[in-house]
């Protein structure tokens, strides 16, 4: 990774500032080229001339930390609606708090929500774009997640199919947007109500199961064979041992450690799309239930004593997992996980099963359940595959209990009925009763607090967040994961954007009659532009960003600082970086250009060279002294002249 571009100091005057008249050049981060995806062209015509970006609405701030906590409250499974106030108590630490605010929330009647028209973005002046998500007027919207990272291909199109039923039959109103996970993130249809529409986003080619590329049963079954007729030759002496090691045992070891590597990557993908997902929807108000089907993943890889290094590949994932339901809880999102296998049966118990030829035992699908081989390592075979079978499903379930305990959600396990259990959530997770409560320990220490939730005179079953970490809302938090690849998650193409921090971009040619006269941007403009086949032509990004997704730092002399970072990134049809601009600025404001600034926004000029042809610009603002990022991904269409 290449250092990034060093920080120019900024003091803004309400003008739009060309970002090339600041920036100092060098190197910059490169964010990564990324696979291929479609994107709609725009029009093969320049821009046409519109007015500058309006700034976003201001987003009301207060001192007070208050906490907000959403709790679903069922009771025999079903909703429990008109629960007075005076019966719920709500605890930060074992210590009861008062309670602030209180709402119930329930879903509109489905005949009510039949007549209300779709939601549709706000209207933009031309070439104008926005990374404020639109979204229905709802108490609640849902988020469909099909993740083919973790989950065999069978089951993943058992899943689809399940859900088209299910969209046969939803409720007039339901909003819903589905994402995929396969080596990555993607949006495939954004939040709608119209069931039609849904649909056909699942029968396309975006939402198509697609082979794990992690999960590699076959391969595996092959390790585990052969490590099984080494074991059954050497019949208790390995010949083929060397310097004291066995092949045996080497062979073995290697397999640990291919296994470990395997669910390191399923785990860092798995939390890193979880977290793309935080950011995407913290932008939209109220809460959002994640339903996700999945395999999942071991929360934890247990010490193998049949191994020579029984704690090498020794693993847990339990502070990543929480650390990253925190984001999601901040965000107002309640996970939901369905085991997308639903309810299995013991190996042996299927028609298909052989048994193992490895006396160790290993288990399927890159898991390793440690300890438990040398347990049942003189088992018959079928026993044995049972016992490792059972461990690693337990594991992986256990993963996906943590995250939906923490995040206020529920999993659903051992059962066939998919579509039921997306039923229940979008008809539980739509009601739901919201608290606040300005906590009584004041200092803000970064420590992780437990909230816990009681209801008088009836034993309902609660669904709520159960902590979260007294991070300063003005300083970075250590407990917000990824901030290292942050930047780098904002630009990858195909991405669903990122709305932590709110702005406007209208893009325009530089020979845009709205531009003649305009002082623009000399030499070149961006990293990539000497190695671009000519003729190139500029594009001109102006950006409008909302100053109230910023944290600012006061000094000595009153002024307010912060710190941005801003990025071009333009990908070809085949997903392959073009050209990419960094550019980062310190800004510094008095008392007047701060209230002028919070009022309209702060403007930035950005050019970036590009051949003719058809692009993807992906756009991004960084908040280097809050770690929040902003993001955007537009078709651009650049004629020859």
């Amino acid at each position: 990774m290449h250092p990034r571009r060093p920080i120019v100091r900024l003091a803004l005057a309400g003008l739009l500032i060309p970002a090339s008249a600041l920036a100092v050049r060098g190197q910059a981060t490169s964010p990564p080229a990324a696979g291929p995806t479609s994107a709609a062209p725009a029009s093969a015509q320049p821009p046409a001339p519109g007015p500058a970006p309006a700034a976003v609405p201001a987003v009301l701030r207060a001192n007070a930390n208050l906490v907000l906590v959403d709790v679903v409250v069922t009771d025999r499974d079903h909703p429990a609606h008109g629960l007075d106030r005076s019966r719920f108590h709500i605890f930060e630490d074992g210590r009861e708090q008062p309670i602030a605010s209180f709402d119930e929330h329930n879903p509109a009647a489905p005949a009510a929500a039949a007549k209300k028209p779709a939601a549709k973005p706000a209207a933009l002046p031309p070439h104008t774009y926005t990374n404020v998500s639109p979204y229905p007027e709802a108490t609640a919207v849902n988020v469909l997640l099909l993740d083919g990272l973790n989950t065999p291909m069978a089951n993943q199109i058992d899943v689809r199919r399940k859900m088209i039923q299910f969209l046969g039959r939803i409720e007039p109103g339901t909003s819903l947007a589905i994402f995929t996970l396969s080596s990555r993130l993607r949006l495939v249809e954004g939040f709608t109500t119209d069931a039609s529409e849904l649909t056909k986003a699942l029968q396309g080619p975006k939402a198509a199961p697609q082979p794990s590329v992690v999960l590699d049963p076959q391969t595996d079954q092959a390790v585990d064979s052969v490590i099984g007729d080494m074991a059954n030759m050497s019949a208790g002496a390995d010949p083929l041992s060397v310097g004291g090691t066995s092949a045996l045992s080497a062979l073995q070891q290697f397999q640990a450690d291919i296994a470990a590597f395997q669910t390191d990557r399923r785990v860092r993908m798995t939390l890193e799309a979880m977290q793309q997902l935080a950011r995407y929807l913290s932008g939209i108000p109220g809460r959002k239930n994640l339903i996700w089907f999945s395999g999942s993943f071991p929360i934890a890889l247990d010490p193998d004593d049949s191994l020579d290094n029984p704690f090498e590949a020794m693993r847990s994932y339990s502070d990543d997992i929480r650390e990253t339901a925190e984001l999601l809880s901040a965000a107002r999102v309640a996970v939901y996980p369905v085991d997308a296998r639903g309810l299995m049966t013991l190996p042996s118990l299927d028609a298909s099963y052989s048994p193992s030829t490895n006396l160790m035992g290993a288990s399927v699908n890159g898991g390793r359940g440690g300890s438990r081989r040398a347990a049942t390592a003189n088992k018959p075979s079928a026993a044995r595959d049972d016992l490792n079978a059972m461990k690693q499903m337990m594991d992986e379930q256990a993963s996906m209990k943590q995250i939906a305990e923490q995040t206020g959600g529920q999993e659903y396990i051992y059962t066939n009925g998919l579509k039921e259990a997306v039923a229940s959530v979008v008809e539980n997770g739509s009601s739901y009763y919201s608290i606040g409560y300005v906590p009584s320990a004041l200092e803000l220490d970064g420590q992780f607090r437990k909230i816990q939730v009681r209801i008088d005179g009836h034993d309902y079953k609660l669904g709520y967040r159960h902590g979260y970490y007294a991070d300063p809302p003005d300083k970075p938090s250590p407990h917000n994961p990824g901030q290292t690849s942050l930047i780098v998650a904002a630009t990858l193409h195909g991405a669903p954007p990122s709305t932590q921090i709110l702005f406007q971009a209208r893009l325009l040619a530089a020979s845009d009659p709205l531009l003649l006269g305009a002082k623009l941007p000399a030499g070149p403009a961006g990293e990539l532009t000497p190695a671009l086949k000519v003729p190139l032509h500029r594009l001109i990004v102006d950006l409008n960003v909302d100053p109230h997704g910023l944290i600012y730092d006061t000094t000595p002399d009153g002024a307010q600082h912060s710190q941005i970072e801003f990025l071009l990134v333009a990908y070809d049809a085949d997903g392959q970086r073009i050209n990419y601009l960094d550019s980062g600025f310190q800004m510094n404001m008095k008392a007047g250009q701060y209230a002028r600034t919070m009022a309209s926004g702060i403007p930035i000029r950005l050019p970036l060279d590009l051949p003719a042809g058809q692009f993807s610009l992906r756009i991004a603002v960084h908040d280097l002294t809050a770690g929040r990022a902003g993001s955007l991904e537009v078709p651009v269409t650049v004629a020859a002249n």
